[in-house]
C-alpha cells in the first residue's frame, strides 16, 4: 500500500491507450477468487470504481468474462454478512474471504461508490436484483445517514454497548421469540441462521446462503409467497432491532463523500426512473453550494453543528462536480451545469500545477506546506485527480468548451507513468481514460420537458448503460435560452414539427434527427 502510494503521489508522465485498460483487466482477472468473488485475499474491500471499469471494459471489449467476474463479486457481496440484511446499506469490509464477517462498521462513500456499482450493473444487465440492492442501499441513507438540512452524514460506527457488531448479530432463539416457531425457522434456514452461531459464539451473522427461488424449489414453496413472507419477517425484526441500542454516528457532512452520494442518488434517479433519489440529491446539493461555500465562492470541507469549516480540496470540487454533472442529467435543471462549470473553473485556478500538470490535494490559498502533494492512487474512494479527469471530458463534450478536454489530456499525460506501472491502483482514472479513448456520443434531445414523447426519450436513454455519452435537453421554450448559453451547439437542435428529436452525435458532427425512438437507440449504439 506504501508503494502504491509513493507511486502515486509525484507526477511520471506517459501516453495511455487501450493496453493500459486490458492490463488492468488481465492483473484483475490473475487476483481475482472464482470460488467467493472479490480480488486477493482477506480482507477484502469493496471497490465500486474496479466493478465501473469492468464493466466499462466488457462494454468495449465483449469479454463476457469481464462481466462474469463483475457479476460474481456483486452477487457474493449483496449475499454475504457484510451486507445489512435487515436495514441495508454495506458494511466498511470482509475480514473473511467469504464475505460473511464484516467490519461493522457503516461508511457513506462506500453507499456511494456501491449504489454507483449496483445501479450500473442493473443498466448492464436488466437483473432485477441489483436494482434492488441499489435501492435499499438508498433507502438505508436516506432514512438513517441523512441531516435535517439534508446533506449525508459520513459513518456509522461498528460498535455499541462497548461491542463490535452487538447491534446486527442474532441468536435462533431472539429470532423465534419475535417470528415464532414456524416463521423463524424458514427466516432463519434462509439467513444461515444456526444454534451454533456464527460470529462470537451463538450469535449469527444473517447472509444469504443460494438464491431465493432455488430456496422455494426445495422447499416446495412458492417463490413469491415465500418473497412475501420473509420480507414480513425482516420488517419485523428490524422493528424489533430499532429498540436495541443504536451505533453512534459521525455526524459530520463532509463535501467530498456528498458529492459522490449526490452523483449515486442522482444516478439512481436515472436508472431506476425514482424521482425522489433526485429530489434528495438536489436538496444535498442545494444545501452544499449554500451552507459550504463562503460568500467569494470558496468551497469548505467540513459542516458540523452548525459551523462550516476548513478550505476545500481538490476531492471536495471533483466530486461535487461529479454529482452536479449526474444531477443535471437527471432534472435538466440548468443551474447545476451552471454550477459545475463554475467550480470546474475555480477548480482548474485554485489546484491546478501549470507546471508539471495534474491537480493538487490542496489549493494555492491554503497554509503554507513545505510540499504540495498531488494524489492519483484510487483507494477506498478515487482520488480527486481521477474524478476530476472525467469531469473536465464530460463538461468539454456538454459545452463544447475545448479548454476542459485539453485539460484532461494534460491530466492524462501527467499521470501516465504511474497507471502504466500499476493500472489496477488506477480503477477510476482509467474509467476517464475510457471516456477519453471513446467513441463518445453527445445526445441532444429537443422538446418540451414536460411532454410525454421527450419523456420517453430521456427514460429510453437512462435506462441504458451508455458510459461514454453526455446528455442534453434542449426544451422548446424560454428555458432553452439557458441551455444554448452554457452549451451553444444545442441551439442548432430544435423539435421537428412539434415533436421531439434526437440528435447523436460524434465530436459534435451529428447524424440526421431522428422522432424514433428505435432509431435513435440504433444511433447511440452504433460504434
Amino acid at each position: 500500500m506504501e508503494m502504491i502510494r509513493r507511486i502515486s503521489s509525484s507526477t511520471q508522465a506517459g501516453e495511455l491507450s487501450v493496453r493500459n485498460m486490458e492490463e488492468a483487466f488481465r492483473l484483475l482477472q490473475g487476483s481475482f477468487d472464482w470460488e467467493y468473488g472479490g480480488f486477493g485475499p482477506a480482507p477484502k474491500f469493496p471497490s465500486g470504481h474496479t466493478l465501473c471499469l469492468l464493466l466499462r471494459w466488457w462494454k468495449r471489449s465483449g469479454n463476457e468474462k469481464t462481466l462474469a467476474m463483475t457479476e460474481k463479486t456483486l452477487d457474493a457481496m449483496m449475499r454475504g454478512g457484510m451486507y445489512d440484511h435487515l436495514g441495508f446499506g454495506f458494511h466498511r469490509y470482509s475480514t473473511d474471504v467469504k464475505w460473511l464477517v464484516p467490519h461493522f462498521e457503516k461508511m457513506l462513500y462506500d453507499q456511494a461508490m456501491l449504489g454507483i456499482a449496483y445501479t450500473e450493473a442493473y443498466q448492464a444487465t436488466r437483473k432485477a436484483e441489483y436494482a434492488a440492492t441499489a435501492r435499499q442501499v438508498f433507502t438505508y441513507v436516506l432514512r438513517d445517514m441523512t441531516s435535517s438540512e439534508g446533506g449525508f452524514y459520513s459513518a456509522e460506527n461498528a460498535d455499541s454497548e462497548g461491542e463490535e457488531g452487538k447491534f446486527y448479530v442474532w441468536t435462533r432463539e431472539e429470532i423465534k421469540d419475535i417470528l415464532g416457531e414456524r416463521q423463524g425457522d424458514v427466516f432463519s434456514r434462509f439467513y444461515g441462521v444456526t444454534e451454533g452461531g456464527n460470529f462470537e459464539g451463538s450469535r449469527n451473522i444473517l447472509h444469504v446462503r443460494e438464491e431465493l427461488d432455488e430456496f422455494a424449489k426445495r422447499e416446495g414453496v412458492d417463490p413469491e409467497e415465500l418473497r412475501k413472507g420473509l420480507e414480513e419477517s425482516r420488517g419485523k425484526l428490524f422493528r424489533a432491532r430499532e429498540e436495541r441500542i443504536h451505533p453512534s454516528k459521525d455526524d459530520k457532512i463532509l463535501t467530498d463523500w456528498n458529492g459522490l452520494m449526490i452523483a449515486a442518488l442522482a444516478k439512481g434517479a436515472q436508472a431506476l426512473n425514482e424521482s425522489k433519489y433526485a429530489d434528495a440529491a438536489a436538496r444535498a446539493a442545494g444545501f452544499l453550494l449554500k451552507s459550504l461555500r463562503r460568500p467569494d465562492g470558496r468551497l469548505l470541507h467540513r459542516f458540523r453543528e452548525g459551523e462550516a469549516a476548513i478550505l476545500g480540496y481538490l476531492d471536495d470540487y471533483a466530486f461535487l462536480i461529479w454529482g452536479l454533472l449526474e444531477l443535471y442529467q437527471a432534472t435538466f435543471e440548468t443551474r447545476y451545469l451552471k454550477e459545475a462549470v463554475t467550480l470546474t473553473n475555480d477548480m482548474l485556478e485554485i489546484f491546478w500545477d501549470e507546471k508539471d500538470g495534474g491537480f493538487f490535494f490542496t489549493g494555492e490559498d491554503a497554509e503554507e506546506v513545505l510540499v504540495r502533494s498531488k494524489d492519483v492512487y484510487d483507494g477506498a474512494i478515487p482520488s480527486g485527480n481521477s474524478v476530476a479527469l472525467l469531469d473536465l471530458l464530460r463538461l468539454g463534450r456538454m459545452t463544447a468548451n475545448g479548454r476542459y478536454e485539453k485539460k484532461a489530456e494534460a491530466l492524462m499525460r501527467a499521470f501516465g507513468g504511474q497507471v502504466k506501472r500499476l493500472p489496477t491502483a488506477f480503477a477510476q482514472f482509467l474509467v476517464g481514460v475510457d471516456f477519453a479513448l471513446g467513441p463518445t456520443k453527445e445526445i441532444v434531445i429537443a422538446g418540451g420537458a414536460d411532454r410525454e414523447d421527450t419523456k420517453t426519450m430521456l427514460d429510453a436513454i437512462h435506462e441504458r448503460f451508455l458510459p461514454r455519452q453526455v446528455l442534453i435537453l434542449h426544451p422548446d421554450d424560454a428555458n432553452g435560452e439557458e441551455i444554448e448559453q452554457l452549451a451553444p451547439f444545442a441551439k442548432r437542435h430544435n423539435s421537428i414539427e412539434g415533436k421531439a428529436a434526437a440528435y447523436v452525435c460524434e465530436n459534435h458532427a451529428c447524424k440526421l434527427p431522428t422522432t424514433s425512438v428505435d432509431e435513435m437507440i440504433s444511433q447511440i449504439e452504433s460504434e
